[in-house]
């Protein structure tokens, strides 16, 4: 059991570094945002990368900050079952949702996407716009690393839940 709350830690830190890594693109992407509206309204330039680097942060940000967000426990839920639950019933509600909804979805959206970032990787697709950004290969490869980082905390949630529930009290082990 101890071996299980160690690999389910350690995905909690996989999530948590790349969530920390992410945290400062809202930041980045306000104060772009403010250079895009001064540029344009001030000054009456347009400037294309700027826009889409805006496009670029707000995915990564989403994206990757996915599974720090569920190791949180900060996502959105429906209250339903949790409302009145106590900590082994919000333990199985957790447990099957990861299983039932959670992994099938990481693992759906992986298998479709490898084609859809192979073929962008083909032909290292970038910006439609001439003056626009290259590299949206590496942008749209972001959606395998969202599933594989969402799956892995996903597994997390499943080994933290299956050990509330077989702990005597249905408490401790992490949160669930």
């Amino acid at each position: 059991m101890r071996q299980l709350s160690q690999i389910a830690d350690g995905i909690d830190r996989i999530n948590g570094i790349v969530g920390r890594l992410v945290m400062g693109l809202a930041l980045a992407m306000a104060l772009a945002q403010g250079a895009v509206v001064l540029l344009r309204y001030v000054y009456a330039i347009g400037f294309i990368p700027l826009q889409e680097s805006i496009w670029f942060m707000n995915g990564i940000l989403f994206l990757l900050g996915a599974g720090f967000t569920l190791a949180r426990d900060r996502h959105v839920r429906v209250d339903l079952f949790f409302r009145n639950a106590d900590a082994r019933q919000k333990a199985v509600v957790n447990l099957i949702g990861a299983l039932v909804l959670l992994l099938p979805f990481c693992i759906l959206t992986f298998v479709l996407a490898m084609p859809y970032v192979a073929t962008s990787w083909a032909v290292l697709e970038r910006s439609r716009e001439v003056a626009g950004l290259p590299g949206i290969f590496l942008l749209k490869s972001v959606i395998l690393v969202f599933a594989v980082l969402l799956g892995l905390q996903a597994i997390a949630l499943t080994i933290r839940s299956v050990l509330k529930i077989r702990s005597p009290e249905g408490e401790g082990h992490g949160s669930a």
